[in-house]
């Protein structure tokens, strides 16, 4: 390799930067960071240095470079100019002296590079393409900074703040990382991405004083919402759980797209439901969860949209709440917020509606009984979800109830998708415009006047 990979204590430690401008800044913030105390040699100064001067955080020194200020105890220097040969001169004193030295964006005259930085501390990723090309490292930095949340810092820093107590109570080096292995492939990290990080530490120490990590084996389930279908459009959290689940079920609005995102190992149950044909009862995927979970497994229920809006999502956690069971809720992008989007049709606009209702066109027992004179009011968009075969019935309710038959209706189909389709009618023609376009499910119905602004809005042509 070009460059040997080292992460420098520099707390407390002399570090000068020679030059005053915006690559100066940058650099005198990450030292900061690292705890340095910092000298800027430079005849004039940025003015975020001059602030960072102002309130004593770094000491200026006016002036040009000499080779004089390169002296011990200076454990680090850098060269921020845009002169070649100050930038030499730094590198030529840092030489015979020993001291580190990087020139900012000059390899020829560093001892050392400043990589690109994931700051999760104590957790610290860092990139570099050993000088060559800057650009590539900061793309893949912001690759990494979606993948690794925020919550590893705390991670990191309850496993340093333990790992006094895990040497004493495992001295063996094998069983105490099958020990921390245990537990960071369990559902307890997720518990400290969530904020229980002072309930997680008490259980690894109560597993510690006994030597056991097997009793924090336990399962949880995690309700993931996948969105509208685009993956895209997942959180950064819904896909790291989708690469981490032992075990998926998953449901009939979940896009192929989604699913190839799922760790490849995983077990795979498909719950879908369809009109009249439910691959299993809500009752037993309910029951399926709790089992799951009680064998130690982490489990992901993936739901398409958003697991509250139209999802029972709440009736499954209810269920695993009363068996005790450890879960999360993970939101996903409603179906009506992607297909509004990608349709160009606001659901809210100061000149057309003032309000918006999502309601769902499928029932128990194949009913549809919606308060319809709450539906009816012009200035309000109405979203119905699932509603492909009641919308005749539900478009006639309106109608009857006082909605106007010439109301634009919007029908959107596979949302945020490649094969996206959206078909504008009106209330009175929707029966017509599902059957001359072949729509099918998944598909959602928006009524109001905001549709008339698809022909201006839509983006997706």
């Amino acid at each position: 390799m070009d460059y040997f990979p080292l992460f420098l204590d520099l707390q407390q430690e002399n570090c000068l930067i020679v030059g005053g401008g915006e690559i100066a800044l940058r650099k005198a913030r990450l030292l900061l960071a690292a705890g340095a105390h910092i000298t800027v040699l430079s005849p004039t100064l940025d003015e975020g240095l001059q602030e960072l001067a102002s309130t004593g955080q770094i000491v200026w020194q006016e002036g040009m470079f000499d080779p004089a200020w390169i002296r011990q105890p200076l454990r680090l220097v850098i060269a921020a100019t845009d002169e070649p040969a100050i930038n030499a001169a730094v590198f030529a004193s840092c030489e015979a002296a020993g001291i580190l030295v990087n020139a900012v964006d000059d390899p020829a005259h560093s001892r050392f590079i400043t990589p690109a930085i994931i700051d999760r501390s104590p957790l610290v990723i860092a990139l570099s393409t050993g000088g060559g090309v800057p650009v590539l490292a900061r793309q893949l930095r912001a690759q990494l900074e979606a993948l690794v949340p925020h919550g590893y810092g705390d991670l990191a820093r309850l496993g340093r703040e333990l790992r006094a107590l895990s040497k004493e109570k495992l001295p063996d080096p094998a069983a105490r990382r099958h020990f921390w292995e245990q537990i960071l492939s369990g559902p307890l990290p997720d518990r400290v991405f969530a904020g229980d990080t002072a309930a997680v530490r008490a259980e690894i120490i109560a597993a510690l004083n006994v030597a056991d990590a097997g009793q924090l084996k336990r399962g949880a389930v995690y309700l993931v919402g996948s969105g509208p279908g685009n993956p895209d459009l997942l959180t950064f959290r819904a896909l790291r759980l989708m690469q981490q689940a032992d075990v998926v079920l998953y449901d009939n609005l979940v896009s192929h797209d989604i699913m190839e995102l799922v760790r490849r190992d995983a077990e795979r149950v498909y719950v879908g439901k369809k009109a009249n044909n439910h691959a299993l009862p809500q009752e037993d995927i309910n029951r399926l969860l709790v089992k799951l979970a009680q064998e130690g497994r982490k489990v992901l229920r993936l739901k398409g949209g958003d697991p509250f809006i139209f999802g029972r999502g709440g009736e499954e956690i209810a269920e695993l709440a009363a068996a005790g069971i450890d879960f999360e809720v993970v939101p996903g992008i409603t179906s009506a917020a992607g297909a509004s989007c990608y349709a160009g049709i606001p659901l809210t606009h100061r000149d057309y509606a003032q309000s918006v209702t999502f309601v769902t066109g499928h029932r128990r027992d194949g009913e549809v009984e919606l308060d319809w004179p709450r539906l009816v009011n012009p200035s309000e968009t109405v979203v119905v979800y699932m509603g492909v075969a009641q919308a005749p019935k539900i478009s006639a309710q309106l109608i009857a109830h006082g909605r106007a038959a010439d109301t634009p209706v919007a029908i959107v189909a596979n949302a945020t998708r490649a094969n996206q389709q959206v078909v504008i009618t009106t209330l009175a023609g929707v029966a017509e415009a599902l059957t001359s376009a072949s729509i099918k499910p998944p598909a959602l119905i928006i009524i109001g006047d905001v549709v008339r602004l698809h022909a201006q809005l839509n983006w997706r042509h």
